[in-house]
């Protein structure tokens, strides 16, 4: 069996979107399958270089993968992307998260786009989940407001 490659793409690393607090304060394994590592790298590929190159600022995703147990612990949906490597959440120092939300939903293919926990004219609430799926991508751009959904 070979390991998994430590970097996914020119910016990200696997450990970056592996990581977890809770994971780590429970003792508990995050490590992704094969498959889970391919779909983290395409993640990287087609939705965080991108955001990387356009706005030139570094920053490091706060999710990526979860294992089902973990994804449990934290109270995420078991439907949830994170489960499969196919999903990220992250903010970028500085900027407009719903600046950086719209740019990702002019540009760039993805499955879903969500302002999670965003409240209207606070640039800095909340983060950015957005995931990319290898087939069929369906361009869904919410906002989450703790509630409700709604079109973003």
């Amino acid at each position: 069996m070979t390991s998994p490659p430590d970097r996914l793409s020119p910016h990200f690393r696997l450990d970056e979107l592996t990581r977890s607090a809770t994971a780590l304060r429970h003792g508990m394994e995050n490590r992704p399958g094969p498959e889970e590592v391919r779909n983290l790298t395409r993640l990287a590929e087609h939705i965080l270089e991108p955001v990387r190159r356009h706005f030139a600022i570094p920053f490091s995703p706060s999710s990526g993968y979860r294992s089902a147990r973990l994804n449990q612990l934290i109270g995420s949906q078991p439907t949830s992307q994170h489960i499969r490597g196919q999903a990220v959440d992250f903010a970028i120092p500085g900027l407009d998260n719903e600046q950086v939300a719209a740019w990702i939903k002019r540009h760039l293919t993805f499955d879903q786009l969500i302002l999670e926990y965003h409240r209207p004219g606070e640039p800095k609430s909340g983060w950015i989940h957005c995931s990319y799926r290898i087939d069929h991508n369906r361009q869904e751009s919410l906002i989450f407001d703790g509630v409700d959904y709604r079109d973003f």
